[in-house]
């Protein structure tokens, strides 16, 4: 017996080895294959909500209305936080409560219409408003198939192009950048002017 249990005790270390190797053998066939990332999806440029017949409306910190946005059809697109629309009508107050008004076909805006591109048949108007020196400025109004429309900075640009009347004046031009803060605007290309005179107080 005490021989036994040596040759026993001789090849125990043995026995446990092999049994460890069956188990650890039996635990990778049993263990579920690694998932395997693929290239990162990219992010597609799809809407992720729609909207129809709507009116979306931003307040400044006093509540008064800063901006409005009406339309027939709308897509968000979460890539770009940006907003399509149709039949696209704007409306946005500056401080001094200036009125501008802006309607397309189509237009980009940016997720708080600070930054509009409208698309076809595009119409930004200035309603008269009167500056920090007591002066009127006259209704201004820019039309073209593009204009691009900075609302905070109060400016208008166009690679395309457009016409502006500014009260009895009419410019034509093939490209424009207004800044109305700075009242300077640049006029490129074919420019066409008609000045009407200032009636005599």
């Amino acid at each position: 017996m005490r021989v036994l249990g040596d040759r026993v005790a001789l090849y125990l270390p043995v026995i446990l080895m092999g049994l460890f190797a069956l188990g650890t053998y039996w635990l990778v066939r049993s263990t579920p294959l690694p998932i395997l990332h693929g290239p990162e999806t990219q992010v597609r440029h799809e809407p992720d909500y729609f909207m129809r017949k709507f009116s979306v409306k931003s307040f400044d910190g006093a509540g008064r209305l800063k901006s409005e946005v009406l339309g027939t059809d709308a897509r968000h697109f979460p890539d770009s936080d940006t907003l399509e629309v149709d039949l696209v009508r704007m409306r946005s107050f500056d401080e001094g409560g200036g009125l501008t008004i802006a309607t397309a076909k189509r237009a980009v805006t940016n997720a708080d219409a600070t930054e509009v591109q409208l698309l076809g048949e595009a119409r930004v108007v200035r309603e008269p408003t009167g500056d920090k020196a007591g002066q009127v400025q006259p209704r201004m109004e820019f039309r073209g198939e593009f204009l691009h429309a900075f609302m905070e900075t109060e400016r208008v640009t166009s690679h395309k192009p457009v016409e502006l009347t500014r009260g009895s004046d009419r410019f034509t031009a093939d490209a424009m950048d207004f800044d109305n803060l700075k009242r300077v605007m640049e006029l490129k290309g074919h420019v066409k002017g008609t000045l009407m005179p200032v009636a005599a107080k």
